[in-house]
C-alpha cells in the first residue's frame, strides 16, 4: 500500500510499522514542504545495540527539511539479541518499502549515522550484489574496522567512542558471523569484508576531525575511488563523534555536519528530476 497523504500529528511526519514476515520494524516517514523529491532510508546510529526512531526524531526531521527527501527513519533489530545479519535485513526491507511508495523513476538512497552508517553501507553492497543499484549512500562517520587499529582512535586522549568500547560493540554485533552467505548472496557485516567495491552507489561521507573513526572512513574513501565510485568527504574541523545526533542548533556550527551532508545529497538526487 502507498503512504497515504492523510493529516498526521504532526504535518511532517507519521509513524508506522513495517511487517518484515517475523517481526514489525518501526519507522517514521518524514515529508519535508509540499514538494518533497526522492526516498531516503535512514538508520540510527547506538553501536549496533541502542537508538531508536524515537531518540533520532528531530535530527532526522531536521535532515529531511535540508535534504528535501522523503526520509523513512528506520529501526532495527538490536545486538547482542539479534547479532548480524538482523540489521541489515531489516534496513533492507525499509529500502523495499521505500522503493514501493515512490513514484516511477523516482531516486532511492540509503543513509546512516555512526553504527547506522555502517549498516547503511553494507545495504548499498547487497543491493548492488542483487542487480538493484541506489541512487546513494549518504554515511555519517560509520565505524568501518572491527579492530579498530587506525592511529586515529588513539589521536585524541578521552575520544568518544573509546576503541575498546568500540570493539567490544563489534563483538556483540557481529556474534559468529563476519559476512554472511544466503543462497547466491553475500550480507557483510562491514564493507571493508568485500572483495571488490566498484559498482556502488554514489557515495557521500562526511566525519569529523576529532573522531575516533576519522581514518576509518578517509581509508574507505581512498578505496570507493580507487574501485571507480562517484565519492564526495568532507572533514569538519573540530567536530567529535555524533554530532548528527547530538547537534541541536543553538550552535550552528554544530549543525554543520548534518546540514553539509543534507544539501549534498539534495544535490545529488536532484538534477536527476530535472534531466528525466
Amino acid at each position: 500500500m502507498r503512504l497515504d497523504d492523510r493529516p498526521c500529528e504532526e504535518a511532517d511526519w507519521a509513524g508506522r510499522w513495517l511487517d518484515a514476515g517475523t517481526h514489525h520494524i518501526p519507522v517514521r516517514v518524514y515529508r519535508p514542504g509540499p514538494n518533497p523529491y526522492g526516498w531516503l532510508v535512514w538508520a540510527h546510529g547506538g553501536s549496533w545495540q541502542a537508538g531508536s526512531v524515537e531518540r533520532w526524531h528531530e535530527p532526522v526531521a531536521d535532515f529531511a527539511r535540508v535534504s528535501g527527501c522523503t526520509v523513512v527513519s528506520t529501526g532495527y533489530r538490536l545486538a547482542p539479541r539479534h547479532p548480524h545479519p538482523a540489521q541489515l535485513d531489516d534496513v533492507l526491507t525499509a529500502l523495499s518499502w521505500a522503493e514501493q511508495q515512490a513514484e516511477p523513476g523516482e531516486p532511492v538512497a540509503v543513509g546512516g549515522d555512526s553504527a547506522g552508517g555502517t549498516i547503511a553501507a553494507c545495504a548499498a553492497l547487497a543491493r548492488r550484489d542483487r542487480g538493484e543499484p541506489l541512487a546513494a549512500q549518504a554515511l555519517a562517520y560509520p565505524p568501518l574496522d572491527p579492530d579498530c587499529a587506525a592511529p586515529s582512535y588513539t589521536r585524541v586522549p578521552g575520544a568518544f567512542p573509546a576503541a575498546e568500547d568500540l570493539r567490544q560493540a563489534w563483538r556483540r554485533y557481529r556474534g559468529a558471523n563476519g559476512t554472511v552467505v544466503r543462497g547466491d548472496q553475500r550480507l557483510r557485516s562491514t564493507p571493508l569484508e568485500a572483495g571488490r567495491l566498484d559498482g556502488l552507489a554514489p557515495a557521500i561521507l562526511a566525519v569529523g576531525d576529532l573522531d575516533p573513526v576519522a581514518d576509518d572512513v578517509t581509508g574507505y574513501v581512498r578505496r570507493l575511488r580507487a574501485a571507480g565510485n562517484d565519492v564526495r568527504l568532507r572533514v569538519f574541523p573540530r567536530t567529535p563523534h555524533a554530532v548528527f545526533l547530538t547537534a541541536d542548533g543553538s550552535d550552528p556550527h554544530d549543525l554543520a555536519l548534518r546540514h553539509w551532508l543534507g544539501t549534498a545529497l539534495r544535490d545529488r538526487l536532484r538534477p536527476r528530476k530535472e534531466t528525466a
